[in-house]
């Protein structure tokens, strides 16, 4: 049983960025599937409704999203933009090959996604300006002295706003997962990763801390369903 009081240290599956399998495919399956049942897009998208009236005028919006995984998150905001008249330029940031490439077979359809391979914490990703950055499910991936790093990085890079997306670090959250991955017969990736998700992921008094260490002072920090934190740092 984990300790709830502090981050579990393990390392998840997925974390090895030599993984390319048919067994990752799946585990990218599932896990856009059980975001989509659980809301787990609704911080995002719910964020990017609140700084609508503070987008860029005159041009496309332009968005990273780091640890862009199977590209979900990105084809969510996309279909958002759409329905709204709203033009932007998506970039899905990712370090595995085998994920990009999944990522832009599954986005076809959507021109405003691009994807690039990139190391998150090189000099040269951390030149490019974006408007917005997001990360969704990404930041437990990383230690706390790692994560000061990148909320900085990313402040810097990010012109109007950062939007976090991540998990509550609870037993209900934790033991819901767990049973949940294995009534529904997931993939041995799921079954293993998504429980310690919840572990690594993070308390309310953790983000504090954590954007205290980073030296961010204005932000909004929201508990969202499903266990969710939404962290919005924004420069308006």
């Amino acid at each position: 049983m984990p300790d709830f009081r502090v981050r579990a240290p393990e390392e998840e599956l997925m974390d090895d960025l030599t993984l390319a399998t048919e067994e990752l495919r799946q585990n990218l399956d599932e896990l856009e599937t059980i975001n989509t049942w659980l809301g787990g897009y609704a911080p995002v998208l719910n964020a990017l409704a609140r700084l609508r009236p503070h987008f860029p005028p005159g041009r496309p919006l332009r968005l990273a999203d780091v640890g862009s995984g199977g590209g979900d998150t990105l084809r969510h905001i996309a279909r958002w933009a759409r329905r709204r008249g709203i033009a932007v330029e998506l970039t899905g940031v990712d370090a595995n090959p085998f994920m990009l490439n999944y990522a832009a077979t599954r986005s076809t359809q959507f021109p405003e996604i691009r994807y690039q391979q990139a190391d998150i914490f090189s000099a040269e990703f951390q030149a490019q300006p974006f408007d917005v950055v997001t990360a969704s499910l990404f930041c437990h991936h990383f230690s706390n002295e790692q994560l000061t790093q990148l909320l900085r990085q990313w402040q810097q890079q990010a012109s109007l706003a950062v939007i976090i997306n991540d998990l509550h670090r609870h037993p209900l959250a934790y033991y819901s997962i767990r049973w949940l991955t294995r009534l529904l017969g997931g993939s041995r990736l799921v079954r293993h990763d998504a429980p310690l998700s919840v572990a690594r992921a993070f308390t309310r008094p953790d983000w504090e801390q954590l954007l205290a260490q980073a030296g961010i002072m204005h932000y909004h920090l929201r508990w969202r369903w499903a266990f969710r934190w939404q962290v919005l740092i924004g420069k308006w």
